[in-house]
């Protein structure tokens, strides 16, 4: 073993010490902010928890952030438009979403060398990996359709027609997969093996316009940010709505920890609302930064990613505002 892996060794179980002892007794604050170089324009974050790599996209490129040397170590190119990254460690491959030019790249995730392109419908916007079916699943913004691919052998195999403006989606490892429907109020229900919908719950009564999903992989609840200033909790199999609190404006993302039973919802206002997802209480509300809408969760030493940019201009009716070139930045929030 390197000199270099037995360093990143003990960091890590220096830090995973910490969160033993100070999970429950400390709250969670806004701990570090990073500047990254590039373009002020992105979306969603995916982490890996093997390697403590941060996809971060960004404009025209991913960046992929070692959040433990604290660095963009390399880069997935040629991504335009870029809204999301799938990750299939099992086998070694990752998945980009490229809004304007309706394609997904296919990269090695351990050397993240570029593997081809394949097509979809038009502007791919979530993605994600199902290991139960060994299946990627694209959710086509503006076509309202997912875009199957078999990750197996790299090709597209099926479309599954839905409707309406598709966002965020979710695996239960079991077959199932989630999607939120934001202009229609629903959230769809497919089975990953026969690509079929099996249901269309009506979330209206706790949730306008849902953006963000993450779920309890355990008990098949979802945890929905929704555009009302709202986190709804979903029973998914039954659709039943078990809980709706509020969260702050422009809520963009949520993740859920299973370990620590907190779920998160992210919001362009510059805060993570935090839920007890036993009792359904708000724990803490977090100061972040404006323009942090979007989420991801380090699920092993429980820390929560974030990026925004300075405001250059306030936003004007059914836009977001001007950000300042050369602004953009990652935040930390842990304990």
């Amino acid at each position: 073993m390197s000199l270099q892996t037995l360093c990143r060794t003990f960091s890590i179980v220096l830090l995973l010490s910490g969160v033993a002892s100070h999970a429950q007794a400390s709250d969670l604050r806004l701990v570090s902010q990073q500047q990254i170089p590039g373009d002020t324009k992105w979306d969603y974050l995916s982490f890996e928890s093997s390697s403590h790599r941060l996809f971060i996209t960004h404009g025209e490129r991913v960046d992929v952030f070692d959040t433990l040397d604290k660095k963009v170590i390399g880069a997935i190119p040629n991504t335009p438009g870029v809204h999301g990254v799938a990750l299939a460690p099992d086998l070694d491959r990752g998945y980009t979403s490229n809004g304007l030019s309706s394609t997904v790249t296919i990269f090695e995730l351990s050397s993240l060398r570029v593997m081809g392109t394949l097509p979809t419908e038009k502007k791919p916007d979530a993605i994600i990996y199902d290991p139960a079916t060994k299946r990627v699943f694209v959710a086509n913004g503006d076509s309202g359709t997912l875009t199957v691919i078999d990750a197996l052998a790299n090709r597209v195999i099926d479309t599954v027609a839905i409707g309406g403006k598709l966002e965020f989606q979710a695996v239960d490892g079991k077959g199932r997969l989630y999607v939120n429907v934001e202009d229609r109020n629903v959230l769809a229900v497919i089975d990953t093996q026969n690509l079929m919908v099996l249901a269309r719950f009506d979330v209206s009564a706790g949730c306008n316009s849902p953006t963000g999903l993450s779920i309890d992989a355990q008990t098949g609840r979802l945890f929905l940010g929704c555009r009302n200033q709202r986190m709804a909790v979903l029973d998914g199999n039954t659709g039943v709505l078990l809980a709706s609190l509020p969260v702050g404006k422009g809520c963009d993302a949520t993740a859920y920890d299973p370990a620590l039973k907190q779920a998160y919802a992210s919001s362009g206002d510059g805060t993570i609302t935090v839920l007890n997802s036993e009792t359904y209480a708000i724990e803490q509300v977090i100061a972040t930064q404006p323009t942090a809408r979007t989420l991801a969760l380090d699920p092993v030493l429980h820390i929560l990613y974030s990026v925004s940019a300075e405001i250059e201009a306030p936003a004007v009716e059914g836009a977001r505002p001007k950000l300042k070139a050369g602004s953009f930045q990652l935040l930390t929030v842990s304990r």
